[in-house]
């Protein structure tokens, strides 16, 4: 089973870092930021160490609302978790993304009343569902 890498509170997670941990994963992860940074989506990236889970993880913000967060995994690839209400995750099913990425999101457990929908991220060909979600989520 992959764990979560990043842990040490005093290595920011720089490019050098992040090429070195994403590995092969790491070109989907520099294109996501490029283009969630750029003035169409107006995105910012903060990352920041947090004790609860003793690992960096990168708060993904459009003005003060979170979009998503992400998090770097063993074996090459990073995760990007959303949490949707329940009225907002109606939505999800109506998106032309990947079938499975809706079926996880259904199996998923609820975080108090959210609904969280987790995609794990290893290579650019998924970063057009990946962006449909972030394009809906930042309409609420």
């Amino acid at each position: 089973m992959e764990s979560i890498l990043l842990k040490d509170p005093d290595l920011l997670p720089d490019k050098k870092v992040l090429e070195k941990e994403l590995g092969r994963g790491y070109e989907a992860y520099e294109e996501l930021m490029n283009i969630i940074s750029a003035p169409s989506f107006s995105l910012e990236p903060k990352w920041r160490y947090y004790n609860d889970g003793k690992a960096w993880l990168c708060k993904v913000v459009h003005k003060k609302k979170t979009v998503f967060w992400l998090s770097v995994w063993e074996g090459s690839f990073f995760k990007i978790a959303f949490y949707f209400t329940e009225k907002t995750a109606a939505g999800i099913d109506h998106l032309e993304i990947d079938e499975t990425i809706k079926k996880n999101f259904k199996a998923h457990k609820p975080v108090g009343k959210l609904l969280p929908l987790v995609v794990e991220v290893r290579n650019k060909k998924q970063l057009p569902d990946l962006l449909k979600i972030i394009s809906y989520k930042m309409r609420f």
